[in-house]
């Protein structure tokens, strides 16, 4: 081979690469701002679920999913995207749909019976086991600077929540098992992602699958809503949907270790909604832990641009 057509190879061998680069950075980027929008959304679900008052937590679970459904077929059908299902996406639909569904009710159940701070906290574990479980589902192995990111983001959802001693009680352990249970699912969203299964078809699957599992205990122990609980609970399961929307398609983006960590904002955004709506104003060891959260996002969004 002549020196000028080794010169074309190695020209074309860096196209291709500049190319690829380009296109993993640019897709890692809107997984970034697609978990950046989810944890708003579900924040904004927390605020709804809160204003519906003394509605049963079973009951609030059921018609944030419901509604979640009709939204997520709504723009099923509006979109036009063809509902093809291989044989081999139905295990991670499921998988998704099942551990969902449990991280949802073990979260509430947390909620009820831990109290909101300390089962926020645990809930906040699930992207650490996204992590944690990317490794066995996907094979997806995080190097020590995602470790440390999500470590550190970890430690400031600690601040932030300020765990009791109960925290190795009997709720703080269904709590630890929703975090768990919903880290899990995000992975099988990313498998379901990576063969080709649309997001609004995830979300639909997910809803539909988790409201016909609550049904049964929405029939037998409905309790009488106000119209405003009715309200809040609807604009809850919207919000819901946005959340399970724009979180498919984050981890249909990129892969847990390199977006989880920016779903620690959540825990921002959750404390501008107390101050606004409830008047609750974070205390000091609350504002360390969000400067350790949103100091983890920014250092590890500038790691990733230097190493791309």
């Amino acid at each position: 081979m002549t020196n000028t057509g080794q010169k074309d190879l190695k020209n074309m061998s860096k196209t291709i690469n500049t190319q690829n680069n380009t296109g993993n950075r640019t897709s890692r980027r809107k997984g970034i701002l697609f978990i950046l929008l989810a944890a708003f959304f579900f924040s904004l679900m927390s605020v709804f679920v809160r204003l519906s008052g003394d509605v049963p937590t079973m009951q609030k679970a059921f018609f944030r999913n419901i509604v979640a459904a009709f939204v997520a077929v709504a723009i099923l059908l509006r979109s036009k995207t063809k509902i093809s299902l291989k044989k081999e996406n139905l295990p991670p639909l499921l998988l998704r749909s099942i551990f969902g569904t449990i991280g949802i009710l073990a979260n509430f159940w947390a909620v009820d019976n831990l109290g909101i701070a300390d089962a926020n906290m645990l809930n906040k574990l699930s992207p650490f086991f996204a992590i944690l479980m990317s490794i066995f589902i996907l094979g997806e192995k995080p190097n020590r600077i995602e470790w440390l990111s999500v470590f550190l983001a970890f430690i400031g959802a600690a601040f932030v929540a300020k765990p009791s001693a109960g925290i190795i009680s009997l709720p703080a352990l269904v709590g630890i098992l929703g975090g768990f249970t919903a880290g899990t699912a995000y992975t099988f969203v990313r498998k379901a992602g990576l063969q080709g299964v649309k997001g609004p078809i995830v979300v639909a699957f997910f809803s539909t699958f988790s409201t016909l599992v609550l049904l049964p205990n929405l029939l037998l122990n409905y309790t009488p809503m106000r119209a405003q609980q009715l309200f809040f609970l609807i604009l809850a399961g919207c919000s819901a949907a946005g959340g399970q929307l724009s979180i498919t398609a984050a981890y249909q983006h990129a892969p847990a270790r390199d977006i989880s960590v920016f779903d620690y904002s959540q825990v921002v955004y959750a404390a501008v909604f107390g101050i606004v709506l409830f008047g609750e104003f974070p205390d000091v060891w609350s504002i360390i832990g969000y400067v350790i959260i949103i100091g983890t996002a920014f250092a590890k969004w500038y790691l990733l641009t230097q190493r791309s």
